[in-house]
C-alpha cells in the first residue's frame, strides 16, 4: 500500500508494458509505446527481454503474455494453505446451493478470488469469468465485507483511505461511518450480505473464515439472483449453508496445521 522508496525506473517500465499487454489483450511495439509514453526502442528493448525469459510471445507484429503467468499462477494458488483445505469445501457448497460458490482472500486491500465454481442453476458465467480475473474493492462483495469485518481497524482505515468506497450500484455502501456499522453487525452475527451492492438484482452470502488465533484469512460466500436468493433464503437458509462451509473450512486449516505436532512413537 505505501509507495516504494526508491522504485527502479526499468522495473517499473516492465510492469507498466505487462499490465497494458493484458489490458490490450495483446499489442504491438507501437501500440505499447504510445500506451506508455515511451519510444519505441524502450517498448522493444523490454519486450524482447521479456521475450528471452519466455513471459511474452510474439505472432507477427503483436506481442501477448504467455502461458508462463498461469503456471506461476498456478504454483501460487496451490501453494495457499486457505485455497488447498477450501477447494473441495467451495466445490460442495455449489453442488448444494445450485449457485456460484466463491472463496477470496485480501491481499494489497483489494479481494482476491482463489477459486470460483458454478452449481447447477447458477447465472451471470460470463461476469464471473471476468472477475476471476480482476481483484474487486471489499466494501460491496460478501466476502470482501466479511473479510473487512475481521481485520485490524487500522488496516480497514488504511485500505479505505487508498482505494476509496466507489459506488458499483446505488446499493453500494459509500459511507465510511456506515460501513463501520455493517461490519460490526457482521461480526455480531457472524456473516456478511451483500444485498445488490456489487450487480443489480444479485445478492450474495458471505462468511469470514479465520485461524485458530481469530486472524481472517479469507472468506467464503455464494450469490445468486435475487428471484432465489429472497425471504428465509436469503436471511437464514443461504447464511447457515455458507457458515457452515466456513467452519468446516477453518476446521480443516486448524487441523492441517496441527498435523506436524502430533507425537511420534520411537
Amino acid at each position: 500500500m505505501k509507495p516504494a522508496k526508491n522504485p527502479v525506473g526499468a522495473v517499473e517500465t516492465t510492469i507498466e508494458l505487462i499490465e497494458a499487454l493484458e489490458s490490450l489483450d495483446g499489442a504491438t511495439v507501437t501500440e505499447l509505446a504510445d500506451a506508455l509514453g515511451v519510444t519505441k526502442g524502450t517498448a522493444h528493448n523490454h519486450l524482447a527481454t521479456l521475450q528471452q525469459h519466455h513471459y511474452v510471445v510474439k505472432q507477427g507484429n503483436t506481442y501477448t503474455l504467455s502461458l508462463k503467468f498461469l503456471v506461476i499462477g498456478e504454483y501460487l494458488r496451490n501453494s495457499s494453505v486457505l485455497y488447498e483445505n477450501a477447494k473441495a469445501e467451495v466445490e460442495q457448497l455449489a453442488a448444494d446451493t445450485g449457485e456460484y460458490a466463491h472463496l477470496s482472500t485480501e491481499q494489497h486491500g483489494l479481494s482476491q478470488k482463489l477459486h470460483k465454481v458454478r452449481g447447477e442453476y447458477a447465472v451471470g458465467t460470463e461476469y464471473q469469468r471476468a472477475k476471476l480475473q480482476k481483484p474487486d474493492c471489499l466494501h460491496y462483495t460478501a466476502t470482501g465485507k466479511a473479510i473487512l469485518a475481521y481485520l485490524p481497524r487500522s488496516r480497514v482505515e488504511e485500505i479505505i483511505d487508498y482505494y476509496g468506497l466507489p459506488e458499483r450500484t446505488k446499493q453500494t455502501i459509500t459511507d465510511r461511518d456506515e460501513l463501520y456499522e455493517t461490519l460490526a453487525e457482521i461480526r455480531e452475527r457472524g456473516y456478511a450480505l451483500n444485498d445488490e451492492e456489487e450487480v443489480e438484482r444479485m445478492r450474495a452470502v458471505g462468511a469470514p473464515i479465520r485461524n485458530k488465533d481469530g486472524a481472517v484469512l479469507g472468506a467464503v460466500s455464494v450469490s445468486g439472483p435475487v428471484s432465489r436468493m429472497k425471504d428465509e433464503q436469503f436471511t437464514d437458509v443461504m447464511p447457515e449453508k455458507v457458515t457452515d462451509a466456513a467452519t468446516v473450512i477453518e476446521m480443516n486449516i486448524n487441523m492441517a496445521e496441527r498435523r506436524g505436532n502430533l507425537p511420534r512413537y520411537v
